[in-house]
């Protein structure tokens, strides 16, 4: 009896524990990088005291020391998860919200409309992406709103094939047949029976597409197309950092490490999401 009694405990617990760590790092990730320079008695990113430039870690007032200019580097290391997380967030909603309504669009509706959407998407994505987004946000020139536009633009194929091949899926079901046999519009069919069965895909797919934007980004900001200094950014802080990284390496293994573990934290919540999703 006891055995059987705890059983469903150690199984709930067990399927909670996967998707429960990542989620508190992510969560963790965030609350630091948009709460702490707002509890935290911390000086501002840019405009810091020459003299007080390459303070070691721990040092009064600096916990993570300071960079050539003098910044404290912990508070740039949070103002710039903030831009990052910002680049991040941005590029999939309007990814998921763009690439999720033509892709809905297309397998609903079929036809001619279908083929004209698809094969748009998979000229753009016949292009090499990582290219292009060097090219465009060269020609648009370096900003944080240019870094979004330009990975958006580029994140819409990938999430409207997700949300084509789910509505495809979802065109076979009873209930759809049912609506349009009744008489509903499409748009009602797809906000009202459609939309609610792919969005924990998209996300999903979101969540996976976090890390490799919060990538992306950062190299951007690294070769100075993304987010320019002093504004920090994780890519443009390791730019900084490379310059003297013999004889100062901690500017460097700061911002690398918040960029890794934001990274794997959101890899590791989608791998885990996607994982959930197909019972796997």
């Amino acid at each position: 009896m006891a055995v059987a009694d705890t059983a469903p405990v150690r199984g709930s617990w067990s399927r909670t524990l996967p998707i429960a760590l990542p989620a508190a790092i992510a969560a963790l990730m965030i609350g630091a990088c948009f709460l702490g320079p707002l509890l935290l008695p911390l000086p501002a990113p840019t405009g810091g005291n020459v003299l007080e430039s390459y303070l070691p870690s721990f040092s009064a007032g600096h916990p993570l020391g300071t960079d050539p200019n003098g910044n404290d580097i912990l508070s740039r290391v949070l103002h710039g998860g903030q831009a990052s997380l910002t680049v991040a967030v941005s590029v999939n909603v309007l990814g998921l919200l763009a690439g999720g309504t033509l892709g809905a669009l297309s397998g609903h509706l079929g036809g001619v409309g279908d083929t004209i959407i698809m094969r748009v998407l998979d000229v753009l994505i016949a292009f090499p992406s990582l290219v292009l987004i060097l090219a465009v946000a060269q020609s648009l020139g370096p900003s944080q709103t240019n870094t979004i536009l330009a990975l958006a633009f580029f994140s819409v194929p990938a999430f409207a094939r997700i949300s084509r091949a789910a509505t495809l899926r979802l065109r076979e079901q009873p209930f759809i047949a049912a609506a349009q046999l009744c008489g509903t519009p499409a748009w009602r069919i797809l906000l009202r029976h459609v939309a609610p069965n792919i969005v924990p895909q998209l996300i999903t797919f979101a969540m996976l597409g976090m890390g490799l934007v919060i990538v992306i980004e950062g190299a951007l900001s690294f070769l100075g197309l993304g987010i320019q200094a002093p504004a920090p950014s994780w890519g443009n802080m390791i730019a900084q950092g490379q310059q003297s990284l013999s004889a100062t390496p901690m500017l460097v293994v700061w911002p690398c490490l918040a960029l890794f573990v934001t990274v794997l934290a959101f890899n590791l919540l989608g791998e885990t999401l996607r994982s959930r999703w197909s019972g796997e």
